[in-house]
C-alpha cells in the first residue's frame, strides 16, 4: 500500500501541471488525455495497462486502474460517465463505480458494470453486475460503441450505444451477501477492470459529466 500512496502522490503532481479537457460549454470532463495515464493509478499489476495511439489498451495479469485525478477530487456521486470501448474476441473487463484505490484483489467498494461480449462468463456487456444482468450480446468485438452510465441518487441507468439496457433502483436497507457486502450506492471513484492475460480490450475518451 505504501507504493501506491507514493506513486499517488506523484500522480497528483504531475496532474498540478496538466491541463483538463472539456468539452466546450456541455459539463462533460475528459478524464484521460490520450497521451499518458496520468490521474490514474494501476495496483497489482501495472504492466496490464499501456498507451497506444491514443487508447488504454488493457492485456495482462488481473489488475484495475483507478482515477486519482483532481476532477471532484476523484470521489463522485451523481455522475454520467461516457466511455468508448473495444474487445477482442474471449476478452472480459468492466468498469467500476463508487469504488476506491484498494492494493489488489477484485475492487471490493462499488458497483461493476460489464464489459463481455464473447467470454465465458453468461454475463454481457452493460450488466450492472451480478445486480441486473444483461444475457443479450449488444455488441461486436473489434468495434468501438459507447458504454453510458448513469447514477442519480440511488437510480442507476446503463446504456448500450444509446439504448438502455439497465435501470435499476438500489432498495432501501438492501441486505447484500457477505462477498458483496461494498456492492452499494455511495460515492467514490472509477476503475478500469483487466481481468486476465487472455483477454484484450481498450478503452479511449473517458469522459464524465457531475451531476448536483
Amino acid at each position: 500500500m505504501k507504493k501506491l500512496l507514493i506513486f499517488s502522490l506523484i500522480n497528483l503532481i504531475l496532474i498540478s501541471c496538466t491541463p483538463l479537457t472539456h468539452k466546450k460549454n456541455s459539463g462533460w470532463i475528459n478524464l484521460f488525455d490520450g497521451k499518458s495515464l496520468i490521474g490514474w493509478t494501476a495496483n497489482e499489476n501495472p504492466g496490464t495497462f499501456k498507451i497506444e495511439n491514443g487508447v488504454i489498451v488493457v492485456k495482462g495479469p488481473r489488475a484495475h486502474l483507478f482515477y486519482t485525478g483532481p476532477v471532484m477530487n476523484h470521489d463522485f456521486k451523481n455522475f454520467e460517465l461516457k466511455v468508448r470501448v473495444m474487445t477482442l474476441q474471449g476478452s472480459n473487463s468492466g468498469i467500476y463505480f463508487h469504488t476506491e484505490l484498494q492494493e489488489s484483489g477484485w475492487p471490493s467498494k462499488g458497483y461493476e458494470v460489464q464489459v463481455n461480449n464473447s467470454h465465458t462468463d453468461w454475463r454481457r456487456t452493460g450488466s450492472l453486475y451480478a445486480i441486473q444482468d444483461v444475457k443479450e450480446v449488444l455488441v461486436k468485438d473489434n468495434e468501438w460503441y459507447t458504454e453510458h452510465i448513469i447514477v442519480n441518487g440511488k437510480n442507476v441507468t446503463i446504456k448500450i450505444n444509446d439504448k438502455t439496457v439497465v435501470e435499476y433502483t438500489e432498495p432501501d436497507n438492501v441486505n447484500r451477501p457477505k462477498d458483496m457486502a461494498g456492492r452499494l450506492i455511495s460515492h467514490g471513484t472509477f476503475a478500469l477492470q483487466g481481468h486476465d492475460p487472455q483477454s484484450t480490450v481498450m478503452f479511449k475518451e473517458v469522459m464524465v459529466r457531475p451531476l448536483p
